[in-house]
C-alpha cells in the first residue's frame, strides 16, 4: 500500500456497528464484561480505546512498523523510552537538540544516576568514541532542532547495532513522508504528534513506532501503568489530521524551498540553515534518507543583537510568532528564549544557537504572501 493510501486507511474500519466511514469517538472509560475478564479486548481506557487504537495502527503503517504507542505529548513519549534505562545507564545524544529533550534529560534524568553525552553528530564514527559498557541509548534527531544538522540514521544504526545498543530517533521535523527511520535501522522511532502528523495545531500528543516485540511490551507496560496516554478527541482528530499527511507536506516543501532560496540571497540575512542547499552540512546523507527537505528553515539576521532581532521576530503580519511547528500556518520562532530557553546560553550557542538565529516553520498558505510577509519583516 502506498503512502497516500495508508494515510487515508491504515488501521481503519468501517464501524461494525453502523458502517461509519470514519472512525467513531469511543468517549467512554470503561467497557462491559460478560464476565470477569471476558471482554473484547478493551477494559479501561487508560490501557486501550478503540479510537486510539486505530490511531496506533495508522501511524505504525506510516512508520512501515508493526506496532504504535500513541501518548499525551511528544515529551511523554520521550519519557517513556527513557524508563527503560537504570541509574548507570548512558545515553549518547545529539548536542543540537531540542529544548524540551535537553531539559528531560539533564533535569530530570539525569538526577536518577542516568549519564548523556551531547555529542556532534555530524560525522557519525564520533559516536563509536562514547560507546562504553554501560551504553545503553543512542537518542538522535534529524533534521535537527533548529540547525537542521542531517545526521547518518544508517550510519549511527550499524554502530548501535554493533555494540547492542537501541537506537531511537526524533523523526518530528521530517515526518513519515519525507523519511522512515526504522527501514534504515532504528528501533524506535519517536514523533511529536502535535506537529506534522496533526498538522492543525489544535492537538498536542506524541508517538512511539516500533519492530520488536519484547521492546513493544515493556513500552507498553510503562505506558499503561503510568497513564500519559491521549483521549479518544485528540486520536480522532489527528486520524483526520493525517489524512492530508502527504498533500500537506507537498506544500511545506515546496513553500520551504521558495523561502529557502529568498533568504539565501537577502541582504539583510546571514546564515540560512535548509538541508537542501547542496553547501549544507551532510546535504548528501539527507538526499540519501529524505524524499524532499521539508519546511523547517532557520536564518541568522545579519549584524543583529536581541533587540533588532526582536523587532524582526514580532513584525510579520502571516508568519505568527509562536511556539511549535508544522501546522498548516506560517510560525516563526526566536530559540534562544522560546523553545530552547532551558539549554545554558554557553550550550545552546555552541550548536549554533544564538540571539539572533529564528526558526521558520513554512506553512501552506500562498507563497507570494509568505514572501511579502519575509520582506517587509527583514526591512526594520
Amino acid at each position: 500500500m502506498k503512502f497516500a493510501t495508508k494515510a487515508i486507511h491504515a488501521g481503519q474500519e468501517p464501524d461494525p456497528s453502523t458502517g461509519a466511514v470514519m472512525t467513531p469517538i469511543y468517549q467512554t472509560s470503561t467497557y462491559w464484561q460478560k464476565s470477569p475478564g471476558e471482554h473484547q479486548g478493551f477494559e479501561y481506557s487508560r490501557g486501550t480505546n478503540p479510537t486510539r487504537r486505530a490511531l496506533e495502527s495508522c501511524l505504525a503503517a506510516l512508520e512501515n512498523t508493526t506496532y504504535g504507542l500513541a501518548f499525551s505529548s511528544g515529551m511523554a513519549a520521550t519519557e517513556a523510552v527513557m524508563k527503560l534505562l537504570r541509574a548507570g545507564d548512558e545515553v549518547i545524544t545529539g548536542n543540537d537538540l531540542y529544548g524540551g529533550s535537553y531539559r528531560i534529560f539533564t533535569k530530570i534524568f539525569a538526577q536518577y544516576g542516568i549519564k548523556f553525552h551531547f555529542v556532534d553528530l555530524s560525522d557519525p564514527h564520533r559516536v563509536q568514541d562514547y560507546i562504553n559498557d554501560n551504553t545503553k541509548l543512542i537518542w538522535i534527531e534529524t533534521p535537527t532542532n533548529p540547525t537542521m544538522q542531517i545526521i547518518d540514521i544508517a550510519a549511527v544504526a550499524a554502530i548501535a547495532k554493533a555494540n547492542k545498543v537501541l537506537l531511537a530517533v526524533d523523526n518530528t521535523f521530517a515526518s513519515p513522508y519525507l523519511q522512515n527511520p526504522k527501514d534504515l535501522g532504528a528501533d524506535i522511532v519517536m514523533h511529536s504528534v502535535t506537529k506534522y502528523l496533526g498538522g492543525h495545531s489544535d492537538v498536542v500528543m506524541g508517538a512511539l513506532m516500533l519492530d520488536d516485540e519484547d521492546l513493544y511490551k515493556r513500552l507498553w507496560f510503562i505506558y499503561n501503568s503510568c497513564g500519559a496516554t491521549p483521549g479518544p478527541m485528540d486520536s480522532f482528530l489527528v486520524l483526520r489530521g493525517i489524512k492530508t499527511l502527504h498533500l500537506r507536506m507537498k506544500a511545506h516543501c515546496e513553500n520551504g524551498r521558495r523561502i529557502a532560496q529568498f533568504l539565501k540571497t537577502h541582504p539583510q540575512v546571514g546564515k540560512v540553515y535548509w538541508p537542501g542547499f547542496e553547501n549544507h552540512p551532510n546535504h548528501e546523507v539527507a538526499k540519501k534518507q529524505m524524499r524532499d527537505f521539508g519546511g523547517m528553515i532557520s536564518f541568522t539576521v545579519k549584524d543583529a543583537g536581541l533587540e533588532k532581532t526582536f523587532k524582526v521576530a514580532s513584525s510579520f503580519k502571516v508568519f505568527s510568532l509562536a511556539e511549535s511547528l508544522g501546522g498548516v500556518e506560517s510560525l516563526i520562532n526566536h530559540p534562544a528564549t522560546m523553545t530552547h530557553a532551558s539549554i545554558p546560553k554557553e550550550t545552546r550557542e555552541q550548536a549554533g544557537v544564538t540571539d539572533n538565529l529564528l526558526r521558520l516553520s513554512v506553512g501552506v498558505e500562498d507563497i507570494d504572501d509568505l514572501l511579502e510577509d519575509l520582506e517587509t519583516a527583514l526591512k526594520l
